[in-house]
């Protein structure tokens, strides 16, 4: 089965020896995604919060340029620097997806690329 490279403007670039996401088949391996705004590369301000509005921006990018869309998200692996957070994660993910919600782990990491709070990575299935 081919692999096809999945890149988008609308998301930040990678920053290292990554893509955005591979699609194989109907299946699409999002890398991790955190919350640099795409046109300058810096990290959005305003906190947790801010910080999570970009990141799942940034994954709707890339899953649109991949030819879907977040609600077909089947799981999400979530990193938090700091799980008091959780809450506020949760009420922000249910603004960008709605149910049936996907699989999805939290977990807690001493820190993350750029100093930032969240990140996130996923597996899209597309429809037939």
């Amino acid at each position: 089965m081919a692999k096809e490279i999945i890149h988008t403007d609308k998301a930040p670039a990678a920053i290292g020896a990554y893509s955005q996401a591979v699609k194989a088949g109907n299946t699409v391996y999002l890398s991790g995604q955190i919350p640099l705004d795409p046109v300058t590369m810096t990290v959005v301000e305003g906190g947790f919060a801010a910080e999570t509005h970009q990141m799942f921006k940034n994954l709707k990018a890339v899953c649109e340029a991949a030819g879907g869309s977040l609600d077909q998200i089947v799981k999400l692996n979530a990193f938090l620097t700091d799980l008091s957070n959780f809450a506020t994660f949760n009420e922000i993910m249910g603004q960008y997806m709605s149910q049936p919600f996907p699989a999805r782990a939290a977990i807690g990491v001493a820190s993350l690329p750029k100093g930032v709070q969240v990140e996130a990575d996923a597996i899209m299935v597309l429809g037939e």
